[in-house]
């Protein structure tokens, strides 16, 4: 934690952050991948002890309108990182990114803040490296994949330091030629109630299906997109969490037996489908999820939050 008294900029902060899909099939809690939906957020330091939150979109109704909002929370926490926590906030949010669907809009809101943290002091830019965002992200979320790809854009690798236990990740080009197509549902699921379902073991041979389809998930994606639906295989959680969202599991089933490389988003219930398709094939496979999902074209952000 840096020891120095901080100096705040008087004026408003503005960032963005991608949406983000996790586990990519087998890279359970490891590949995430940036989407081109973006929740924005803009912050002020308040003389006074007062926190002030205008939360509009997704979810504004259930967000938290004082200091207990994860984006004032994380902010909070990057204040205290780099030496000092200002006496108050305001905190205006626009919110893209659909809340407990899989998309990653806990880990917006968590490097959203601590980037607001970063912009709103002078020299935050050397205090609070996008190195650190991702080691205090993943520390507040619990898991660093959303947190890498929402941090760094693009596909990512994020893994726990063995020692330190800090996340960690790196960026890695997601070929030209992929394109994503999420199959967005109206239901909820929290992560914590996905995670609940997961075993505690599983065998070997599954264990080295997936540790396989996993290696060459990294190959395919920047290579090899003719590969995404081995690649994207799963032996290690799709299929336990069933009970929790049978309507999504059985459209990755559907998809994936008709030659579509579908798999949960992260915890779910939404389904991401990597592709090269034609819009014409695109078309088509848009029907398969109605009428219980909204399916939505999204790019791939080679940016992450900014």
């Amino acid at each position: 934690m840096a020891a120095n008294r901080l100096t705040f900029r008087a004026t408003m902060a503005q960032v963005s952050v991608p949406a983000t899909s996790a586990n990519l099939g087998p890279g359970f809690d490891t590949f995430g991948i940036a989407l081109e939906l973006r929740d924005r957020y803009a912050a002020i330091v308040l003389d006074t002890p007062d926190f002030d939150v205008d939360a509009s979109g997704e979810g504004a109704d259930e967000i938290k309108k004082d200091k207990n909002n994860l984006v004032i929370k994380a902010m909070m926490r990057g204040f205290e990182f780099m030496g000092q926590k200002p006496k108050g906030i305001e905190l205006r949010q626009l919110n893209n990114i659909p809340h407990s669907r899989g998309l990653g809009s806990s880990a917006a809101a968590i490097v959203g803040g601590l980037a607001l943290a970063r912009n709103l002091v002078l020299s935050g830019e050397t205090l609070l490296t996008n190195e650190t965002i991702i080691e205090i992200g993943t520390e507040m979320e619990g898991h660093p994949d959303n947190v890498a790809a929402a941090v760094l854009g693009s596909a990512t690798i994020a893994w726990k330091d063995s020692l330190s236990q800090k996340g960690r990740a790196v960026s890695i080009p997601v070929n030209s030629g992929i394109k994503c197509l999420a199959f967005i549902p109206d239901t909820h699921l929290s992560t914590n109630k996905a995670r609940k379902l997961l075993p505690e073991t599983i065998s070997h041979i599954d264990a080295v299906k997936n540790s396989a389809n996993t290696a060459l998930l990294t190959h395919t994606l920047e290579h090899r997109p003719d590969l995404l639906l081995e690649a994207t295989g799963d032996y290690l959680h799709q299929r336990y969490r069933r009970e929790a969202m049978p309507r999504s599991v059985d459209l990755v089933d559907k998809l994936r037996a008709a030659g579509v490389p579908a798999m949960i988003s992260g915890a779910g219930p939404s389904v991401l489908v990597l592709h090269t398709m034609s819009e014409a094939e695109e078309a088509e496979i848009v029907k398969v999820g109605e009428p219980h999902f909204k399916a939505q074209k999204l790019a791939i952000s080679p940016r992450g939050v900014e």
